[in-house]
């Protein structure tokens, strides 16, 4: 130990999104004699699912009580909007409002209100009218005000974390990508396109492909990433006055993401959505974007194929609403009736690396795997920016534990 602690321990981290940033971060801050570096095959940080969701800095109000995304959710926004005041980061802690339209779906909202309560939060049932006096243009018939909900600049906040990591040493090596690898006796060795790099233990944070970056790296995950393009329109100038803060439907337990709903970001714009759509490619950013090893990994995917049995009906859904302007329009007007469909404007999408099972069941929570020296973050999906320091702190609190324990 003390000839570690001497030379300095090196950790190689993969991935320059949130959580790669955050993990290398949080190895200097507990060990600042550490030797750190952060290889990312972009020429900058943040450029896929970190820098392309809708910035919303969640609550924990969805997730089953005692899982790694409630616990984590929570104490993660406590410390993002510690990060955020004290850096200025850009942010707002409005509240928002799960909205029921319709009768039958009360039921519905009642437990999801159990649901928010057992994981600490400050749920409020209001009525028709209460929640009018929040969103005046929303359609209700019942709510759900959380206050804990807001928005923030997570672009903004990795450039604090990259920041930090200069000043504390930190190699940063963007434009590189992990080629192969072996974890040996003594080392890991990490190949890159800019040569080896040797490490004591390795985080992967790949996102996109995490899965692909864990065999290259010697080990068979549990799982295989399938991309889900998240489409966004904006709401026009004229429009944007119609929503205050953040609304949400009240979310449909057969269907494994959270439905269109409406965001009032920092910078004051309004966005709708996302649907999720099948990407014909892991960074398929729109409808045209089609890579063959992509599409070949997904299709040749048992597990693909028993999800896409299961969610047929809805994948449907999703697909026709991808496709038509219209559709889509009208998937807002359950939540806002005034919306035309000339006040929806087509935004950047993100794409989701959703981790499926072989037995086609979407994971549902934060999953890691160790594989000796090497730790891979293998699904991270929402609300994983906003639990992005937590999941750092335990990700690093277990580094040096011995490989399986």
């Amino acid at each position: 130990m003390a000839d570690d602690v001497a030379r300095g321990r090196r950790v190689v981290v993969i991935g320059g999104g949130i959580l790669g940033l955050a993990v290398a971060e949080r190895v200097l801050r507990q060990d600042p004699s550490a030797v750190v570096t952060v290889v990312e095959k972009e020429q900058d940080w943040a450029r896929h699912q970190t820098g392309r969701n809708s910035g919303v800095l969640h609550s924990g109000l969805y997730y089953p009580p005692g899982s790694r995304k409630a616990s984590w959710c929570r104490t993660g926004a406590t410390s993002m909007l510690a990060l955020a005041r004290a850096e200025g980061v850009p942010h707002r802690v409005t509240g928002k409002l799960v909205v029921a339209t319709s009768g039958d779906e009360l039921e519905r909202l009642a437990t999801l209100e159990q649901r928010g309560l057992a994981n600490g939060l400050a749920v409020t049932r209001l009525t028709a009218v209460a929640t009018r006096e929040h969103e005046p243009h929303v359609a209700a018939v019942a709510a759900l005000h959380v206050p804990e909900t807001g928005v923030i600049d997570y672009r903004a906040v990795c450039d604090v974390l990259v920041r930090r990591l200069r000043d504390a040493g930190a190699r940063l090596l963007p434009g590189t990508e992990v080629v192969g690898g072996d974890d040996g006796a003594r080392e890991v060795v990490v190949e890159t396109t800019r040569g080896e790099l040797s490490a004591d233990a390795v985080v992967s944070c790949a996102g996109l492909h995490a899965d692909r970056v864990a065999r290259l790296l010697g080990h068979e995950p549990s799982v295989r990433i399938v991309p889900f393009r998240g489409e966004y329109h904006e709401l026009s100038e004229g429009a944007a006055h119609l929503v205050r803060g953040l609304v949400y439907p009240v979310p449909d337990p057969e269907l494994p993401f959270l439905g269109v709903h409406l965001t009032r970001g920092v910078d004051g714009r309004v966005h709708a959505g996302p649907n999720a759509v099948l990407a014909l490619a892991r960074e398929g950013y729109d409808r045209g974007s089609i890579d063959a090893r992509d599409l070949a990994g997904t299709l040749g995917y048992a597990g693909f194929w028993r999800l896409a049995r299961r969610q047929a009906r809805h994948g449907a859904g999703e697909m026709a609403r991808s496709l038509s302007d219209h559709r889509f329009a009208e998937s807002v007007r359950r939540l806002l009736p005034e919306v035309a469909d000339a006040d929806l404007v087509r935004a950047p999408a993100g794409v989701r690396a959703q981790a499926v099972r072989r037995d086609g069941h979407l994971v549902d929570d934060f999953l890691l795997e160790r594989c000796g020296r090497v730790v891979h973050l293998l699904n991270a999906p929402s609300p994983a920016a906003t639990a992005s320091l937590e999941i750092a702190r335990h990700v690093v609190e277990g580094l040096w534990a011995a490989p399986g324990s």
